[in-house]
């Protein structure tokens, strides 16, 4: 298997990495199996891409985001869910109860290179396309049409490599082209790791660039009349769970990890 991926879409090897790494582990804590896979396939030396802090952050917002979707799917058996900037994101297959609908969204070339890894599934539709346009809503509204529930957007690793006001343009087409209202869960990255990117772990080894980070999820829902932030929760939560070194970090920097939160409209 050949990639060809643009700067940003090269990021999505640092999970692919960890979770690969994490499932050949005696007592691993999630399992993706197709993650191994493409590593090998790929013949990748994860080490640049799997480094202590980001190989536990990873981990942390799987489970989190999983146990998240998992909570809404059993509520609502026949929910609509868009994976945005999904690269090699395997999350269908961990969440999936028989009855959802799922998009997995994400640039051409991306998309390209997931296509050569990921078999056509029934109830998965990859879609290649800017998530900051609206093209790719189409087939999704067409999905969302005659259902009673209301769509689940996911983006996970994707808002720190956009700028704010790139934020607010996806929050427009989201509101502009679901006007009857949608959920949207999104990671956040802090403000001190956007001015100080070569010290992260895994993305200084790549060419991308964070372009935004906030405080609080209330700055994403400012951006848009109508947001609503209903939760928000640092990765800190569940890493602290699992090492010494994850809980000196959640005592001593409180602030710096991720977070993922949850808005809706």
């Amino acid at each position: 298997m050949e990639l060809e991926l643009g700067d940003v879409q090269t990021t999505a090897l640092i999970p692919l990495a960890v979770k690969a790494n994490e499932t050949m582990r005696d007592n691993a804590r999630i399992r993706d199996d197709k993650a191994v896979e493409i590593i090998k396939a790929l013949k990748i030396d994860t080490k640049q891409y799997d480094r202590f802090m980001s190989h536990e952050g990873v981990i942390a917002r799987t489970i989190m985001l999983d146990k998240k979707l998992k909570e809404m799917i059993r509520k609502e058996p026949d929910i609509v869910i868009v994976n945005i900037g999904a690269g090699f994101d395997n999350r269908f297959s961990r969440v999936d109860k028989g009855r959802i609908r799922w998009f997995d969204l994400d640039l051409p070339d991306a998309i390209a290179a997931r296509k050569k890894a990921f078999p056509e599934q029934e109830r998965v539709t990859m879609i290649a396309g800017s998530a900051l346009e609206d093209g790719w809503s189409t087939v999704v509204k067409e999905a969302v049409s005659g259902r009673e529930t209301k769509p689940v957007f996911l983006a996970e690793g994707l808002f720190m490599y956009f700028t704010m006001d790139q934020i607010k343009d996806f929050l427009n087409v989201l509101k502009n082209n679901f006007p009857d209202g949608g959920t949207l869960i999104a990671e956040q990255n802090n403000k001190y790791m956007v001015k100080n990117e070569k010290y992260h772990d895994t993305v200084k080894n790549t060419k991308a660039h964070f372009m935004s980070g906030t405080d609080s999820g209330q700055e994403i829902a400012d951006l848009v009349p109508g947001f609503t932030l209903t939760e928000e929760h640092s990765f800190n939560e569940e890493m602290k769970k699992y090492s010494i070194r994850g809980k000196l970090f959640a005592l001593l920097f409180p602030k710096m990890n991720d977070r993922w939160a949850t808005f809706t409209w």
